[in-house]
């Protein structure tokens, strides 16, 4: 059987599909799955050999309605496509679905479950069930196809060679290494940046302890950088990794503190502990990582949270309160992970 995988973005919602399309890959190794993506992620399924991962090209051969149909032509011509699962129903997912329906392919979506996700952001997370986690979701919609998850991973394997080429970059590792990822994609998912620096700063002091810093972005790869100036052993490596090397990179680490971001799921796949850092939004929505600790992930009781499922940029009180936490806890929490 040949399903074919639609899940075209984000990077952290399709790391999220990766624990249970890899896992099902393994346990089904005469199939093929075929995953349709945006460009640079086919690092998240190496060491899969039946997914074989397709790259979109939205910005050009891929884009509008002729762009589409230029993809299902490519992807016919190479595979014959048994079953579409879409991971994402968007309407770009549901649109190119369209095509294989008229083949008469059978597809089945993901329920997105908006109306659950947005009377539990209304109603606050105080006395209400937390959500089902958004990677069981994507196991029910393979359920409906006969392919049954058990809840299952086990974290990509480490490569000799990538392993071999961060040593050379960063040299052999030593004490302990710490990832910090103090940015997201929206402000109310950011720590501010004084208790970031404060954070970092502790860190640094430490001389059994090396600080790598993760981000993505020019204005964030830039702040990076003034700050790996500022303290001794903190390396910058965003923008200088490709996701293969960050993958190798993070096998290195004891401990990743990100914010609820794509990093706390990217490190869940190479079975690094993160500690996560909430703000407007909200674990029990169904976003958090897996197989991750419920100690290691903060957040504070504040009345207005969550705000979001994902996130916004301005706050309704002026001064993102959900984010004032304590440097003291946050270094504590992290010290607890490298003992």
């Amino acid at each position: 059987m040949t399903y074919l995988v639609l899940r075209f973005s984000s990077i952290g919602n399709v790391a999220m599909t990766v624990p249970v399309v890899a896992t099902l890959a393994h346990e089904h190794p005469n199939d093929t799955f075929v995953y349709v993506s945006q460009k640079k992620l086919a690092a998240m399924f190496s060491g899969v050999p039946n997914v074989h991962f397709f790259e979109l090209d939205f910005q050009g051969k891929h884009g509008g309605f002729l762009g589409l149909r230029r993809l299902y032509k490519q992807i016919t011509d190479e595979w014959s496509v048994d079953y579409v699962v879409d991971l994402q129903h968007s309407w770009k997912t549901r649109l190119f679905s369209v095509f294989f329906r008229m083949r008469r392919k059978p597809v089945y979506s993901l329920c997105e479950e908006k109306r659950s996700k947005k009377t539990f952001v209304q109603k606050g997370a105080k006395g209400l069930q937390a959500l089902r986690s958004e990677i069981w979701r994507y196991a029910d919609v393979f359920s409906q196809v006969g392919l049954n998850w058990k809840g299952y991973f086990q974290p990509m394997l480490t490569d000799p060679l990538l392993s071999a080429r961060i040593e050379v970059m960063y040299g052999e590792k030593v004490g302990k290494w710490i990832g910090i990822a103090p940015f997201a994609k929206y402000k109310s998912n950011v720590l501010p940046y004084r208790l970031t620096k404060e954070v970092i700063a502790h860190f640094a002091s430490r001389d059994d302890v090396r600080v790598f810093l993760f981000g993505a972005g020019r204005v964030e790869s830039e702040m990076l950088r003034q700050w790996s100036m500022i303290f001794s052993d903190v390396t910058c490596v965003a923008g200088n990794l490709r996701l293969e090397e960050e993958f190798e990179l993070m096998r290195h680490l004891d401990v990743m503190l990100c914010m609820d971001s794509a990093n706390q799921h990217l490190a869940s796949l190479v079975g690094l502990r993160a500690v996560s850092i909430w703000g407007g939004t909200h674990p029990d929505v169904g976003y958090s990582a897996w197989a991750q600790r419920e100690d290691d992930i903060l957040q504070l009781d504040v009345a207005c949270r969550p705000c979001s499922v994902n996130g916004v940029n301005e706050c309704k009180r002026g001064d993102f309160a959900c984010m004032n936490h304590d440097v003291g806890h946050i270094i504590s929490v992290v010290e607890n992970c490298l003992k």
